[in-house]
């Protein structure tokens, strides 16, 4: 689920490409008419547009209809209502070590500035798993970056980024793996 660029679809394609992590990208489901449904349609990927907040019912039907096991948020803007069916598999990517600056709004360059005002030494990426609010779910891993003299906003989310691109193949081939079980059909 995108909103925007589509550079994290970008990453993942990538890296599933390579094989790493074994995953197969089956559906988008993006908030608007932007570059990374572009990017999805011309990788053959089913894309949906789902203006603004979707409900749990019909994000539940769209993950159905595709044979949806792990949902990954891309950069996606809006505050998700997790199906009951797939609570625990949603994740998201947040461009701060959470607790820390995390919540509504931000996001983006919005993190990186609350990073640089508060004086932080360090800064990185969380991988978590989605809950009923922002940022607050269990945290899946970190990757850690430091903060440098004369940092702009723009160049500290560079540097998040390139953690970000680690982060995010990893923690899903963790959850998949812990997902194995129930999707090979075996008791856990």
């Amino acid at each position: 689920m995108l909103s925007g660029s589509g550079r994290s679809l970008e990453n993942l394609l990538d890296h599933t490409e390579r094989g790493a992590p074994t995953a197969h990208v089956a559906l988008v489901i993006a908030s608007k008419t932007c570059r990374g449904a572009e990017i999805a349609r011309a990788a053959n990927i089913p894309t949906v547009v789902e203006h603004g907040r979707v409900p749990a019912a019909r994000l539940g039907a769209l993950l159905d209809e595709h044979r949806i096991d792990l949902v990954v948020l891309a950069g996606y803007l809006h505050l998700l209502d997790v199906p009951d069916a797939y609570a625990g598999r949603v994740l998201n990517i947040h461009p701060s070590l959470l607790p820390k600056f995390g919540g509504a709004g931000m996001h983006g360059l919005h993190v990186h500035r609350a990073v640089l005002a508060a004086g932080g030494r360090e800064t990185g990426c969380t991988v978590h798993v989605c809950d009923a609010t922002y940022d607050t779910g269990p945290t899946v891993l970190q990757r850690r970056c430091p903060v440098l003299p004369g940092d702009t906003p723009e160049a500290l989310a560079a540097r998040v980024f390139e953690q970000e691109k680690l982060a995010y193949p990893e923690a899903i081939a963790r959850v998949l793996a812990s997902l194995e079980p129930m999707r090979s059909g075996a008791a856990s």
